[in-house]
């Protein structure tokens, strides 16, 4: 376990409420035919990480400190920050309106209060949290909630009667169903985070320090692809679990029946289960998300590191607040979770093409910068997120 760390916490933030409603949607709707979406994400998010953490450990610094020096052009340098510090503020945002939806979905569930209500009590505690610094010993508790509910997931697809013939066709056959593009989308932008990106380079320093400089990339290389493969064995035990208890069956999928899934397994408990861990997995996101965003605004602008910082401070309560407001006024809380997924998607080029700049410079990393294979792969993954995200806006005026 001594080489693993880092990667985990990526996989720790992307198995959120988000991920859970937007996987249980595309498997409820779509079958098994969306999960090529889901092995490309999970192939984007490994290529793009090992770039950040790569990053991390041979310069020693975060991905927003190596943007601010990598264009010579004061004015190219500031538009740069300034369209990476747009991407995680607003994406970010986008993001915590889906973590708090997610958690007041499961609190509705075990107190029937209106969903307003239990979004602003959310918003409020991890306000609270965020501030007094009490969430520092109340997440662990909350990721072992999280881990418990991910397990059962796996479990019941183990269980139940699954078409083996039909998810390997989804897998290998990319293919998008009329009224798909933004789920896909949404499976991309939950998976594929842009601000893991600023934390990953951030935490493997503090991982390896100390550490020879290969030994500490190839010990990354393994913690972010057997973390990041656990993650999406969980998410694919989402969206198989969901398409046999939903799709093309006469059961309805809504919020109030996302449970059903999880019945073959903990039958009568399920809901309850359910909503203990989606109310966790709401929670722990909605506390790590801001904070995020604020590093990588800090980092990108220059500020002092310093939590008290009151710049620092306002990043992360003005994302927290937006998050709130938008999970508060919204009526249906998956369709606010996938459109912030989307969300997320639609502004993950901007982050993954300064990565790719970044990590081909030579002053910088020297022997270590991206290999024609690592460009080619990054490029690819910037293409096809860009081509969908072109789609579906194409889709909305045709």
């Amino acid at each position: 376990m001594r080489k693993f760390g880092p990667g985990l916490l990526v996989t720790a933030a992307f198995i959120g409420p988000g991920s859970v409603a937007t996987a249980s949607a595309a498997g409820a709707n779509f079958g098994f035919v969306l999960l090529w979406a889901l092995l490309f994400s999970l192939i984007a998010t490994i290529v793009l990480q090992e770039m950040a953490a790569r990053l991390g450990l041979v310069s020693g610094e975060g991905l927003s400190q190596a943007l601010r020096t990598t264009f010579k052009n004061p004015l190219l340098s500031r538009i740069a920050v300034l369209l990476v510090v747009s991407a995680i503020g607003i994406g970010n945002a986008a993001y915590e309106a889906g973590n708090i939806s997610g958690a007041a979905l499961g609190l509705q569930s075990l107190t029937s209060l209106p969903i307003w209500l239990c979004a602003t009590l959310i918003g409020g505690l991890a306000a609270l949290l965020l501030g007094g610094g009490g969430y520092r010993l109340l997440e662990p508790i909350l990721i072992l909630l999280v881990l418990m509910m991910s397990a059962v997931f796996v479990v019941t697809m183990l269980l139940i009667d699954i078409d083996y013939g039909a998810m390997f066709s989804g897998l290998l056959i990319p293919s998008i169903p009329a009224g798909s593009a933004l789920t896909v989308i949404a499976l991309i932008g939950t998976t594929v985070v842009p601000y893991n990106l600023f934390l990953h380079a951030s935490l493997v320093q503090e991982k390896w320090r100390g550490v020879e400089t290969r030994q500490a990339i190839a010990e990354s290389r393994t913690d972010t692809i057997v973390s990041i493969g656990l993650g999406g064995l969980i998410t694919l035990a989402v969206m198989s679990t969901s398409a046999v208890a939903f799709f093309q069956t006469e059961v309805a999928f809504s919020a109030s029946s996302l449970a059903t899934q999880l019945e073959p397994v903990l039958g009568s408990a399920a809901n309850s289960f359910f909503a203990f861990g989606l109310l966790a997995a709401g929670l722990t996101s909605a506390i790590t998300a801001p904070l995020a965003a604020a590093y990588a605004v800090r980092g990108a602008l220059g500020w002092p590191a310093s939590f008290a910082d009151r710049r620092f401070r306002g990043v992360w309560m003005l994302v927290l607040l937006v998050g709130t407001l938008f999970a508060a006024l919204g009526t249906k809380p998956i369709a606010a979770i996938i459109f912030a997924q989307a969300a997320n998607g639609l502004l993950l080029p901007v982050t993954a093409i300064f990565l790719l700049i970044i990590m081909n410079r030579k002053g910088l990393l020297g022997e270590y910068r991206n290999s024609f294979v690592s460009n080619i792969l990054g490029i690819a993954v910037v293409i096809t997120v860009t081509g969908l995200g072109l789609l579906n806006i194409a889709r909305l005026f045709l």
